[in-house]
């Protein structure tokens, strides 16, 4: 049987309380089953994320991984997400067992995305990447439209309960785009999470995304997950406007979207990254000074996509 990191176990009791100390005491049995039913056999260590294990296999069509989650709503539709790609742009699915929340996949990595380096190059590569991804939908996948006037609501009630530096026209124009963009989004399939770590180095295509949230709506949705993990290394820059400008501008052109679209959701995303910073905290910082710093970054990106040079 496999030995389920301790790290990965002490999050999910953590996180889940009794019921996610119950599938962990079930893990090892329910990945044996797996393996012997889709005649795999394991391949190194055992990897995980924050609600799932990944084990490298050998299986009889050559290297996979298999990786089995904890029942979280986030990860229901992400074997949907892999069928509907059939390998385009994202790792293949090769088996799945939606009550188990397990899948057979395509092995790539271990390099990501963030490995480049280089922010031009990793914002362009992840355009592209989105663009690819921006298929029709499955008519099962959840739409983003649906969750919209939620997500003004919520806005609305953080900027009435929870300190915070932004402005009101900063809060207003995240509403905005919540009741304007929100509300009238395609069906096209949105990886829902796509940043760097959830973009791997592989062989049958230079780069295949991971871990999709599976959703359908306006692939300009994004840029989020996107300029929230290179938010720090943009920081850095002596023009933080002119950086995010850019980023946003590259990852418009890249992923042929409508460049005033991606920034609008940008802006939202930061916007709704700061009232969640105090709400809830982050896996990496849950509280004290470092929260307090990363809510205040994410008030001062928040502010600076409001700005009317914009």
């Amino acid at each position: 049987m496999i030995d389920v990191p301790q790290a990965f176990a002490d999050a999910t009791v953590a996180r889940e309380g009794e019921s996610g100390a119950r599938w962990l005491a079930g893990l090892p049995r329910i990945v044996d089953e797996l393996l012997c039913r889709w005649e795999c056999v394991p391949d190194g260590a055992v990897l995980h994320g924050g609600v799932g294990i990944v084990v490298p296999v050998r299986a009889p069509g050559g290297p996979r991984v298999l990786k089995v989650s904890f029942t979280h709503p986030g990860n229901v539709h992400e074997p949907d997400a892999f069928a509907a790609w059939a390998g385009r742009g994202a790792v293949l699915l090769h088996e799945r067992d939606d009550a188990r929340f397990a899948m057979l996949l395509e092995r790539a990595g271990p390099s990501t995305l963030d490995a480049l380096g280089d922010d031009d190059e990793i914002i362009r590569v992840a355009g592209r990447l989105g663009r690819r991804l921006a298929v029709p939908a499955p008519p099962d996948v959840p739409r983003l439209r649906d969750q919209a006037a939620a997500w003004a609501d919520q806005l609305r009630k953080d900027a009435e309960q929870l300190p915070h530096g932004m402005p009101r026209r900063v809060v207003d124009a995240a509403i905005a785009t919540a009741e304007d963009l929100g509300g009238s989004q395609p069906d096209t399939l949105v990886h829902g999470d796509l940043h760097p770590g959830n973009v791997l180095r592989g062989e049958r295509e230079p780069w295949l995304a991971i871990d999709p949230k599976g959703c359908a709506g306006d692939p300009a949705y994004d840029i989020g997950p996107l300029l929230k993990a290179r938010a720090l290394s943009l920081l850095r820059s002596d023009d933080h406007g002119r950086a995010f400008r850019r980023a946003i501008a590259l990852f418009a052109e890249s992923a042929e979207l409508d460049r005033d679209r991606v920034h609008r959701w940008a802006q939202l995303h930061a916007v709704q990254a700061a009232f969640w910073a105090r709400r809830h905290g982050f896996t990496v910082v849950r509280s004290g000074p470092a929260l307090d710093a990363i809510a205040a970054t994410a008030d001062h990106l928040a502010a600076l996509l409001t700005a009317p040079e914009w």
